[in-house]
């Protein structure tokens, strides 16, 4: 339990820790300004260009002033946390901006896309994504380590996304699966409306499951519509032995509670042409991931940018209608078409977002003209997933329990990890991550739980004793890592007097408690010594600088 003085320091840090320390870091510069290493016309630059000039065009015609560029302590802490779900060591964080070479950023970010961690993090959303009902079913857990190792040797092959969405939907179910794929279906309970709710919703960013048992009250979707997709889906029939048969030649369905029958349609009501070899999964997929899909391919590419962005073009990302049209259409195709053009490669359009001025503007309101989120003139912050924090507490304190890929699918497993448990306390019922607000159970866990609490003990956090014990770091030394390993920024000048006063603060009170006590220390044994007031001084400061706003979200 922390004392009154330790509460009094992270109101001190909550009214000094800044979103974005422009000021501090003068080294400022876009990324597509500086040419790459190897060419300074490639794709990647092209494609940032358009993201610019479309998003200035929308400044200037609303009379928008955006807000100043990020530094590259911003950009770096940003980017690690979109990209591989945690924070930057302080090596990392030191190397990063010790390196003066002008196309840092660029380089930056395709390492962190060529490494493991960023396959194991995108595996952990795209998991999520499909597979959400994971989060509330014990049974569906189980099936997750097989569906986490698919989807992740699908990444590390750099499978393109159309194929392995078109795996997906085609996958050949058989007998008792419980493989792969098959978890999508199980999920699903192989039932053609939940199936057909979940692929349009995943792969078209369309709610067409609203139009389930009525025509849609608000979108254009009718009740027929909805159940011609979800025949494609009908040869899975009546599953109640648990065993996956499915019937190929089936290819319509009943609607319920009418006498209507409807035949397998795609979306926008065209028929397909049947062959009698047609199998009904096969040719949804074609149609699905074909590059002339009005839907598809603009999906993905909202769901990457609200990724990254924070928001979508069409938000939410999966509620693509007529009623709810994009922010910049232009520049929603422009990125569609270029997905498509670089054959649905996933990195490409990290690379290009992250490349582009708005990526990189600070999340700082500056301008009233900055406040609507939807023209992004400035960075949308986000509270951070419980991933993101368990993997950034356990970055920052040096706790590596169940950080490895395994750990990915044991988190979905009542196992008693603390990851797991993590999980359960910090889930947000809100999809809206820019909406995301702590609990009071979540704020408690974190500034008086067993976890923050030992990993800011002195004795048994790997960070803290490590640098209470470092030779080579002074005090003000000592300090400035604790912030590079929480808040991966080095503290201002005001910042570092205050904590040097509080140490001092801590130091004098524990030198007249333990005058108070000397007679009942001299019958003590010489090895009973008191903890070190230094220590526990740097203690409560790591312990602040953890629970601050800067380090719960990103920005």
């Amino acid at each position: 339990m922390r004392g009154a003085g330790s509460f009094a320091l992270i109101f001190v840090l909550i009214g000094m820790c800044a979103m974005c320390s422009v000021d501090m870091h003068p080294n400022v510069a876009w990324a597509d300004d500086i040419p790459a290493p190897e060419s300074p016309l490639d794709d990647v630059g092209e494609l940032a260009a358009a993201i610019n000039a479309s998003v200035s065009a929308q400044w200037s015609s609303e009379g928008i002033t955006p807000a100043p560029a990020c530094d590259n302590v911003e950009f770096l802490r940003r980017t690690y946390l979109n990209l591989v779900g945690r924070i930057p060591s302080v090596s990392e964080t030191r190397g990063f901006l010790a390196d003066e070479s002008p196309g840092k950023r660029r380089v930056l970010v395709d390492r962190l896309l060529e490494s493991p961690i960023f396959v194991a993090n995108l595996t952990n959303i795209y998991r999520t994504l499909m597979l959400p009902e994971a989060d509330a079913d014990f049974q569906i857990r189980f099936l997750v380590p097989g569906f986490e190792a698919w989807l992740r040797d699908k990444l590390i092959d750099e499978t393109p996304y159309d194929q392995m969405v078109r795996e997906l939907v085609t996958y050949t179910l058989t007998g008792n699966d419980r493989t792969g794929p098959s978890a999508f279906y199980r999920a699903k309970q192989l039932k053609p409306e939940n199936l057909a709710a979940g692929t349009t919703r995943l792969f078209l960013g369309v709610r067409l499951e609203c139009a389930q048992c009525h025509d849609h009250p608000f979108a254009k979707w009718r009740q027929d519509e909805f159940w011609s997709f979800a025949a494609f889906y009908a040869g899975f029939g009546d599953q109640q032995t648990g065993q996956m048969a499915e019937d190929p030649r089936i290819r319509r369905i009943a609607v319920p509670e009418t006498e209507r029958v409807v035949a397998a349609k795609f979306l926008g009501g065209d028929e397909p042409e049947w062959t009698p070899r047609s199998f009904p999964r096969n040719v949804l997929a074609d149609w699905l991931t074909s590059p002339e899909n009005p839907y598809f391919a603009r999906a993905a590419a909202n769901r990457i940018w609200a990724h990254m962005m924070g928001r979508g073009l069409v938000d939410p990302v999966d509620d693509f209608d007529e009623s709810n049209p994009p922010s910049h259409p232009k520049l929603l195709d422009e990125l569609a078409s270029q997905f498509v053009a670089h054959d649905f490669d996933i990195k490409f359009l990290f690379r290009a977002i992250a490349a582009s001025k708005p990526y990189q503007l600070s999340s700082r309101q500056t301008h009233d003209s900055q406040a609507d989120a939807r023209l992004f003139s400035r960075m949308t912050v986000k509270g951070l997933s419980p991933d993101q924090l368990f993997d950034s507490l356990a970055q920052a304190t040096g706790f590596y329990e169940n950080t490895e890929f395994s750990s990915r699918s044991a988190a979905m497993r009542n196992d008693g990890s603390m990851r797991s448990r993590f999980r359960e306390l910090f889930r947000n019922e809100n999809s809206d991550a820019t909406e995301s607000q702590t609990t009071i159970l979540q704020a408690l866990a974190l500034m008086n739980g067993t976890f923050v609490g030992s990993q800011t003990d002195p004795v048994q956090s790997s960070t803290l004793s490590a640098v209470i014990a470092s030779p080579f770091l002074d005090l003000p030394g000592k300090v400035e890592t604790l912030f590079l390993a929480s808040l991966n920024r080095e503290p201002t000048s005001d910042e570092l007097k205050n904590m040097l006063a509080h140490i001092e603060q801590y130091e004098s009170a524990s030198a007249e408690e333990k005058s108070d006590d000397e007679p009942a220390r001299a019958l003590l044994p010489a090895s009973a010594g008191r903890p070190d007031s230094q220590a526990a001084a740097l203690g409560d400061i790591f312990w602040a600088l953890l629970n601050s706003n800067e380090f719960l979200v990103n920005h």
